[in-house]
């Protein structure tokens, strides 16, 4: 067997049985090459952190902080962890699967990493509660790996219409129907995170928030326009930008400042972490190609993926987008210039769809221009190369575009 095999048999499989027919899914985080390391998964709720975890590491101690009992245990006395740890061998690995729960636990998990060398995959949908709380973030002795929802190149006979309208999530885009699983995701989210971190006073007020931050899924951030719609202040709508963020719901892209000649715009955009979560929280249903709402739920989707690849494999490589003053804008910029990507839902891009990336050439001249959309086949226009979504999406994740 070789190296590739291996990694292949090592990774997540995930069986569905959908219609009496079962596909295995490979996840593309790599989480079992860490012999020596320490590691903390986060990841939104229902990526499938845990059944990642199970299915990698089957044979490992497991401790899941979900089950009442075990919460109570080690919640009502953290010292437990390590007196029943300190048996282990050396180098054994341990699974503690929702760690935010009990931040007192990884002081234990700290002393058992320095005087008993374990090794532990500490997964949660969100740090932020453990760095509010103080929580030891063991001073770098774990690595940071971050599972996003599925993308394309884990799914056989990956549908992007489909994909454009579920969502990602494994539960939601393997129905056919996700409508009622993001009404509960949705509901579960506000009931559980947003109460953790201690804004349950204002929850009414951000469930509004989500509504508003919804309808700029995808734009620029006006901040004073999204307080206004509120009823709070900026600052507040800033911090609760921040929330989402940091609960792994949102995703803020900044902007691409290095210009030249032309001045432009410095605020941020904002994407949801699926698009199954803006589409429920606008309420866009069974959407068709050709539709504004599709279009912006195809942006959407591409941008998904695009921030998945980079967080897998080019962790450095920043995400940015770039809009002038004069209205020039190119939805996504990899690097230093070094990719600009324009997407269109139309199925045959014409001259007027590529002004933005024309413009930003006259910038960066040996930026590689690119054109996503729903042409038929692959084709060059001047210096941009144009792609079917389907193709562009598998060259990305064959590190054929960056």
């Amino acid at each position: 067997m070789d190296i590739h095999e291996k990694q292949l048999s090592l990774r997540c499989k995930l069986f569905i049985n959908k219609q009496k027919i079962k596909a295995m899914l490979f996840r593309k985080i790599e989480l079992q090459n860490y012999d020596e390391d320490s590691v903390f998964l986060w990841g939104a709720r229902q990526t499938g952190k845990s059944t990642l975890l199970k299915a990698l590491f089957p044979k490992q101690t497991y401790i899941d902080l979900l089950k009442s009992d075990e919460f109570e245990r080690y919640n009502r006395r953290p010292a437990l962890l390590r007196e029943e740890l300190s048996i282990k061998p050396e180098n054994e690995l341990i699974i503690i699967d929702e760690i935010q729960k009990i931040p007192a636990l990884l002081d234990e998990v700290h002393w058992l990493i320095s005087n008993r060398n374990l090794r532990f995959i500490m997964s949660g949908s969100s740090a932020r509660k453990l760095r509010r709380s103080g929580a030891n973030l063991l001073g770098g002795r774990a690595i940071r790996k971050h599972l996003y929802p599925l993308v394309s190149a884990e799914i056989p006979n990956f549908d992007i219409v489909k994909a454009c309208n579920n969502g990602m999530l494994p539960r939601h885009y393997l129905t056919e129907n996700a409508y009622e699983r993001l009404q509960a995701y949705v509901g579960d989210y506000l009931q559980e995170e947003i109460k953790a971190e201690a804004l349950t006073r204002n929850l009414s007020t951000f469930t509004r928030f989500m509504e508003v931050a919804a309808l700029s899924n995808g734009e620029i951030i006006n901040y004073q326009n999204i307080a206004s719609e509120c009823g709070v202040s900026a600052p507040t709508v800033k911090e609760y930008f921040s929330i989402l963020e940091e609960t792994l719901i949102g995703y803020i892209i900044p902007a691409f400042t290095h210009n030249i000649k032309r001045r432009v715009i410095q605020s941020p955009k904002f994407y949801y972490f699926d698009v199954g979560i803006a589409n429920y929280l606008l309420r866009r249903t069974d959407l068709k190609p050709g539709s504004p709402e599709f279009g912006h739920a195809f942006e959407h989707i591409i941008i998904q993926e695009i921030i998945a690849y980079l967080g897998y494999y080019k962790p450095q490589m920043p995400l940015t987008y770039w809009r002038t003053t004069s209205r020039y804008e190119v939805d996504a910029i990899l690097g230093n210039a070094k990719v600009a990507i324009e997407i269109k839902s139309s199925y045959e891009v014409k001259s007027h769809h590529i002004k933005g990336l024309k413009a930003f050439s006259e910038e960066f001249p040996d930026a590689r221009l690119i054109v996503v959309s729903f042409d038929k086949n692959p084709r060059k226009m001047n210096d941009v190369e144009i792609y079917p979504a389907t193709q562009f999406l598998s060259m990305l994740w064959n590190g054929e575009i960056c």
